[in-house]
């Protein structure tokens, strides 16, 4: 039996900050992590530029017994109309990961290639055929 959790998941161009604060206090959410693009691992051959330093790269919070994932796009990228809410989906195991991302492109459009992260074994943004952005997060 496959485990997988659905997680909506918000995109704002540099807004991800206000919007937590905001969602704290109407929804009464907790905030379980947030980190900036700048708390994130470096690459020393592409340096961090100061814009993005303090944008959320990734935020949670627990709105009653559900996940609310919150995130700016990176500075440069294009927020296009759509790609607002996203769905995260959190999978058990990278086989099934695996299995999703290759449904889900069928059709569709990868965004980004599924991967090894700092944060899940197996991590993959793919828009299906509807236009719909899915990340699929190994836990």
């Amino acid at each position: 039996m496959m485990s997988i959790r659905i997680n909506p998941y918000l995109m704002l161009d540099g807004r991800a900050r206000e919007a937590v604060a905001f969602y704290e206090q109407t929804l009464d959410a907790k905030l379980q992590m947030l980190q900036t693009f700048g708390g994130m691992p470096g690459d020393p051959g592409r340096p961090m530029p100061e814009e993005a330093k303090e944008r959320i790269a990734h935020a949670l919070l627990k709105v009653g017994d559900s996940d609310l994932m919150i995130s700016d796009i990176f500075p440069g990228m294009s927020l296009e109309m759509g790609d607002q809410v996203n769905i995260c989906i959190m999978i058990d195991s990278k086989e099934k990961t695996e299995r999703l991302y290759n449904a889900l492109q069928q059709g569709g459009e990868v965004k980004m290639p599924l991967s090894e992260t700092s944060w899940s074994k197996g991590y993959a943004i793919v828009k299906d055929k509807f236009g719909i952005t899915f990340h699929l997060s190994t836990e």
